[in-house]
């Protein structure tokens, strides 16, 4: 158990949860943010002065505070022992820690149970005043028993999670070997039902835990199921309706064999162990080594003595070899790979010149570093530096420059077609081009992972190397089936799905830059907190889901599908943004906040994020008549969807079918206008150019604007303006989960 707080510093209550930490391993931010308040007020117990002034004041604040500790305590108690009580396995341990901790809160009311300021101790009852020992001892106890009760919970959570596992592996398996179409249907059916409520755990799960690397991994091994899910209907669909297609079988048993990868992942995550026991460990990156070597140099300011030479050229050298994934990468440009290696000689130099000044230090029997040598360190610092910087510039260059060349996808759609036309040899022959270009992004990504700047981003970046490498081949077995079959719409569909995955990780490793560059330039922000246990008085015995209407098939169906078309929309949104010359032009960023709004429905509908109601999802679409006033002036079709949308979120809607409708009219009209939006962006981009032109040409833009265009020069750059109305995001949408306001 923990050590007891300590009596002289005011940090010892959070010491105390650091110690707690150590012993009982808190893994989750709702356990340690439920600790923060308890030991708070236990601080502020102990930490009361050994004589103070006993005014009333004073002693009515002590006892406040012990009243509040105890009746907190009892109510935390019932709840876990409610928690006992069902689940047998826990009922011994949950029991004894429910029984410790309300002894410990009584002791703490008892020893804070003071009278007046003339005789605190009116009965002879020890007190806070006269036994702190005891009141220490108490409030080790308390905090021991309470965080314990909190493990014993938590790991209630992890059983649902892998319970769910197990249904989503025996379901997963009956469809691997059905083979009827009727019986895929209705076991399909099942199976989506169970992943929406594994979606639903791992993604409370994710949101709540501490470890920034474990949310990464979870993070990325959650995408590969949301995929997978429909990559498996459509690769089962079609090897029924193509038994004896070899190519089919093979596009059928990858995908089956990568959503039982990603579930085991999960499972290792949440119960924190792997195969063998050996702990995952991440691939060595160019940005740490620098990051570390920066840090060994710098230390020889104050410590002359502890490191040698070698250490120092070592990890250099380790340094220059990683750098030649850059160098000897045939995509990297000349100008680059000259750099890369002028800078790594000069920091070689540079060395050089520490060690030597270093070693005349040491002669000198120094103690901290001399001002020559200061120098030199700053010097090797800022090479190294200069270094980083080199390498990012190749690294997010060759990102751009290959996300720009691949963006029509023109490969895949040669595919599709030849597929189609049942041309296998056009089919090889862009096989091998996709191949290329597949080669070309899992290069790219590796690069990204030695500059991503965090551990969460260079996971990111190896699940996108690693997607690139395994959707490539589907696509090309899917194409090889139409090919083959080519008059087969099951077929058809089956590539169309592997090839929106494809481009909807090209999305993805866009969203990735801009997040590598947002580190690079120190723009990341902090996240938003999200707490997976029970909120006060909003206790569920056994820890399950907030009771929810449940969707149908066809419901579920519905809403899965406007996800996506939003999802696209938004890429869509992006990709014209990006075309624009003045990139924060009132227009551009009205565009770009109406498609974050759209980006979290999306969310919304995966069953992501911090929010949980369709309440928030309402909110969220809201806007103010006064913030669209841009649009209000191009087109009356976007003033109507605008309105339409206003209405519809601030309808007041009883039931699980009216809610369902609400929610869908929602995301339709969302939907609407992002169309609408796609469509102007370019068109308003294409005006604004030509207004500019012939301003620079003529001289004066009266006559342009009176002919040509009826849009305003000040509503186009008005100031008062807020995203089309939209609210800023502070979070991202929650669960897919309906529930009514209460």
């Amino acid at each position: 158990m923990a050590s007891s707080p300590s009596t002289s510093s005011s940090s010892s209550g959070s010491g105390s949860v650091g110690n707690l930490d150590s012993a009982l391993e808190i893994k989750t931010r709702s356990v340690e943010q439920t600790l923060i308040p308890l030991v708070s007020q236990i601080t502020t117990l102990i930490n009361h002065k050994d004589k103070p002034k006993k005014t009333e004041r004073t002693l009515r604040a002590i006892q406040k505070v012990g009243q509040a500790v105890s009746i907190a305590v009892g109510r935390f108690v019932t709840v876990g022992e409610a928690i006992a009580v069902e689940n047998e396995e826990l009922k011994e341990e949950m029991g004894l820690a429910c029984f410790e901790a309300r002894r410990a809160g009584d002791a703490i009311a008892q020893l804070t149970d003071v009278v007046s300021a003339e005789q605190p101790e009116l009965d002879g009852r020890a007190t806070i005043f006269s036994d702190k020992t005891a009141m220490v001892k108490a409030a080790r106890m308390l905090l021991s028993s309470v965080t314990k009760v909190l493990v014993l919970a938590d790991r209630i959570v992890i059983k649902q999670i892998i319970t769910s596992r197990n249904k989503v592996l025996v379901t997963l398996d009956q469809l691997e070997t059905v083979s009827s179409f009727q019986e895929f249907v209705q076991i399909f059916s099942h199976f989506g039902n169970e992943m929406v409520e594994f979606a639903h755990l791992t993604g409370d799960r994710q949101n709540d835990l501490k470890d920034e690397k474990k949310k990464a991994r979870m993070a990325a091994a959650r995408a590969v199921l949301e995929k997978c899910t429909m990559m498996l209907l459509t690769a089962s669909k079609t090897c029924l309706r193509h038994p004896d297609c070899e190519s089919a079988r093979i596009n059928k048993d990858a995908v089956f064999h990568r959503m039982r990868f990603a579930l085991e992942q999960v499972i290792e995550i949440v119960t924190d162990a792997r195969p063998g026991g050996d702990a995952q460990v991440l691939p060595v990156n160019i940005y740490s080594g620098i990051k570390h070597f920066k840090g060994k140099v710098e230390s020889l300011r104050d410590e002359l003595y502890a490191l040698t030479p070698e250490t120092l050229h070592s990890h250099l050298e380790g340094i220059g070899e990683q750098t030649q994934d850059f160098t000897d990468s045939a995509y990297t440009s000349h100008e680059h790979r000259e750099s890369i290696l002028q800078l790594c000689h000069a920091a070689r130099q540079e060395l050089q010149q520490v060690v030597c000044d270093w070693t005349y230090a040491q002669s000198l029997k120094a103690k901290e570093a001399t001002e020559e040598m200061e120098l030199s360190i700053l010097k090797t610092c800022q090479t190294v530096s200069e270094l980083r910087r080199e390498l990012h510039k190749a690294a997010v260059g060759r990102a751009t420059d290959l996300l720009k060349c691949h963006k029509d996808h023109i490969v895949l759609k040669a595919l599709k077609g030849s597929g189609g036309e049942g041309n296998l040899e056009a089919v090889a022959e862009y096989s091998h081009k996709l191949t290329e270009q597949k080669e070309q992004l899992v290069e790219t990504c590796r690069l990204l992972r030695h500059i991503s700047g965090t551990e969460p981003l260079e996971i990111t970046c190896i699940h996108a190397e690693e997607t690139f490498q395994i959707i490539g081949p589907q696509i090309i077995s899917a194409a090889q089936t139409l090919a083959l079959h080519p008059s087969s719409k099951i077929a058809k569909e089956n590539l169309d799905v592997f090839c929106e995955a494809w481009e909807s990780q090209l999305n993805d490793m866009a969203i990735l830059l801009r997040e590598i560059n947002d580190v690079f330039e120190g723009r990341r922000g902090d996240k938003k907190m999200y707490l997976s246990l029970p909120r006060p008085g909003k206790h569920s015995a056994n820890l399950k889901m907030a009771k929810a209407a449940k969707l149908d098939a066809e419901e579920q169906t519905t809403i899965a599908k406007l996800g996506l078309e939003l999802r696209l929309l938004t890429s869509d949104v992006d990709s014209e943004s990006e075309k624009w010359e003045d990139r924060e032009h009132e227009i551009v960023r009205q565009g770009q906040s109406l498609s974050s709004m759209a980006y979290s429905m999306y969310l919304f509908t995966r069953g992501e994020g911090l929010l949980k109601t369709t309440l928030d999802l309402f909110h969220q679409a809201e806007l103010e008549e006064e913030e669209h006033t841009v649009i209000l002036l191009e087109t009356e079709k976007l003033v109507a969807l605008c309105q339409q949308l206003q209405v519809t979120a601030r309808t007041a809607v009883q039931g699980k079918t009216a809610m369902f409708q609400k929610v869908d009219s929602s995301i339709q009209n969302t939907k609407s206008i992002m169309t609408v939006v796609v469509y102007l962006l370019p068109l308003l981009n294409k005006l604004i150019r030509k207004y500019k032109s012939e301003l620079s040409s003529l001289g004066s833009p009266q006559s342009w604007k009176d002919k040509q265009c009826p849009v305003k020069e000040d509503s186009l750059n008005s100031k008062n303006t807020n995203g089309f109305g939209v609210r800023a995001l502070e979070h991202h949408m929650g669960s897919l989960t309906f529930l009514e306001s209460k």
